[in-house]
């Protein structure tokens, strides 16, 4: 009998585009002899099941379905929501709590990963090298020349909790500042303004495969803007090479911290880690827990490079968690 697969996307945060596109692939990509796939859209206003056109509200009390007289449950739920409220944790924990199995990680570790100065503040406790930051809350009392003493110029402000480059600037001098901090609180109520790192971004994946722990080759990225911005992640303007042209040994290092960040950090399911490779060595910028899954994605490009396909890619993450 075929599995009922709810896939999720869309969501609360400035991502909810992406994640539509994210979740239309995956449904696209299933494997029609074992799943039923169902779109899922979790926006604020509505829980919905779309089908050809139609809407079908979400029961909440149960995350069943009602579609002509008859009652769906799904044994499965792929998140493909990114931001709020699914790679926050927020929705898993309440799917966690119904009893139902999901694609990622646990609710903790999703909340944990989607805070970048928490995820920050454990992955340093291990060693692992990261960029200098200085936190800001809303409402915080700012003095520019203490963060610039601190983070030196120039600097990135990124919001804390929000994903594909949204609310985030690079900053050259001091009266660009109070600017870059006031566009990232408009994404969140905490910030981080982290030192310049004037190296090689790569991109590594980690996944959950057959059982194990994988980590995918190495993409190099190349922005054609100042940085790996929004319009570079997902309108072309950046060169994504995979596999990264660097030597082996650094392959080789980058690979192993990504791994040990996975571990480290407890994950389970999907994850995309972010680096800036200054003089051999790996930094640390943040890892993606629910990243995009379309066949342009970085992700899904590494997994093609390891003769992964998206439908061998998907049907894992629902084989894994339907065993689990």
């Amino acid at each position: 009998m075929k599995k009922n697969i709810a896939i999720i996307m869309g969501g609360y945060s400035s991502e909810v585009e992406i994640s539509l596109k994210s979740g239309s692939v995956v449904y696209q990509s299933l494997d029609r002899n074992k799943y039923q796939g169902y779109q899922i859209h979790i926006l604020k206003d509505k829980w919905i099941y779309l089908a050809n056109e139609k809407e079908y509200p979400i029961n909440k009390d149960d995350f069943s379905v009602t579609v002509d007289g008859d009652q769906i449950h799904f044994d499965c739920v792929f998140n493909a929501i990114h931001g709020a409220p699914g790679e926050n944790g927020a929705i898993l924990a309440y799917l966690e709590l119904l009893g139902i199995k999901h694609t990622s990680a646990p609710f903790y570790q999703m909340a944990l990963t989607f805070n970048k100065r928490d995820t920050l503040s454990v992955v340093r406790a291990y060693g692992v090298r990261t960029a200098t930051s200085y936190y800001l809350n809303q409402g915080d009392k700012m003095n520019m020349v203490s963060i610039i003493e601190k983070v030196g110029l120039p600097c990135f402000v990124k919001p804390n909790n929000a994903g594909s480059s949204f609310g985030i600037s690079k900053v050259y001098n001091t009266e660009e500042l109070p600017n870059a901090i006031k566009k990232a609180f408009k994404e969140d109520s905490e910030i981080l303004i982290e030192s310049f790192l004037d190296g090689t971004e790569v991109s590594v994946g980690v996944i959950e495969y057959q059982g194990a722990i994988k980590v995918l080759p190495v993409t190099e990225i190349v922005p054609k803007n100042d940085f790996f911005d929004y319009n570079a992640k997902y309108e072309g303007a950046s060169q994504e090479i995979t596999p990264a042209r660097i030597s082996e040994e650094i392959r080789e290092k980058v690979q192993k911290v990504a791994q040990n960040i996975y571990q480290i950090l407890n994950m389970t399911g999907f994850s995309r880690s972010e680096f800036i490779i200054v003089r051999g060595e790996p930094y640390f910028l943040e890892i993606n827990t629910v990243p995009g899954l379309t066949a342009e994605s970085i992700l899904p490009q590494q997994a093609k490079k390891a003769n992964i396909s998206l439908s061998e890619l998907f049907d894992n993450a629902i084989s894994m968690s339907l065993q689990e």
